[in-house]
């Protein structure tokens, strides 16, 4: 198993760190990708990476805090992405359901990781809440300027989100939010997506799946998440197993083990 999305450089794993890898590595995840929410804090998050060959991260700015990295460039982004350990661009995309920022700004930040993703044919992350409509004329509408792939992350939106994503290439990542009992409809919608177009994630230390609900998420609970999926899907969980493995290397190109 691959967790596609965690964050391990935040303050609930400071204490356990190692021990949180050896978790994964019990519970047969062979690697993840911590995820970076702000790009002045790029240096923390790959220094997490450096020692370990199954760790990788990505570069950008969460929506939440485009207001506080106005100032950062594309150009800045497409510097730190010349790091090996940088497979992917974000987390960026549209949150307007907590609107930490001016929707404005969210989408000025939302067109700048387009463009470096563009530009360095890295995948692009996105975070979609309460934005689909938004979400599906900016991506397309840059699209149709330049091609550019990614994954919409712990995908709890719309299918017409889903679609527009699957469209241009994109894959769509399901975190343990599949496991819990009022999900029916981001379940009836994991149905409709091919299993060649899914990722697994955690998101970890956030959602953490049945049974571990109230609990800090860690990327040895994605175990829960491919159960689910197998379910799901109504396949067995060891090819399951290969095909998100598989996904995930076909679309983050950069990541080896």
């Amino acid at each position: 198993m691959i967790d596609s999305h965690c964050h391990l450089d935040f303050t609930e794993f400071k204490n356990d760190f190692i021990q949180v890898l050896k978790n994964a590595r019990q519970q047969n995840v062979k690697g993840m990708q911590t995820i970076c929410t702000k790009v002045s804090e790029f240096d923390k998050i790959l220094a997490l990476t450096k020692n370990h060959k199954n760790l990788w991260c990505s570069v950008g700015t969460h929506p939440h805090n485009a207001k506080d990295e106005t100032d950062i460039t594309a150009d800045q982004i497409i510097k730190l992405c010349k790091n090996d350990k940088v497979i992917g661009i974000g987390e960026t995309g549209l949150d307007y359901y907590y609107e930490n920022s001016d929707k404005n700004l969210q989408i000025d930040s939302f067109l700048k990781h387009i463009y470096v993703s563009q530009e360095t044919n890295l995948p692009l992350i996105v975070h979609a809440r309460e934005a689909d409509k938004d979400i599906i004329e900016i991506m397309n509408n840059e699209y149709k300027k330049k091609a550019f792939n990614g994954v919409i992350h712990c995908f709890t939106s719309t299918y017409d989100l889903a679609k527009a994503a699957l469209d241009i290439n994109f894959y769509i990542s399901f975190s343990g939010i599949i496991t819990f009992k009022n999900a029916s409809d981001i379940r009836e919608s994991c149905k409709k997506i091919p299993i060649e177009k899914i990722l697994i994630e955690t998101d970890a230390p956030f959602l953490a799946p049945v049974p571990y609900r109230g609990k800090r998420n860690e990327p040895s609970f994605v175990k829960e998440t491919l159960i689910k999926l197998a379910e799901i899907k109504r396949m067995h969980i060891d090819k399951v197993d290969k095909i998100t493995t598989d996904n995930f290397f076909s679309l983050f190109k950069r990541a080896s083990l």
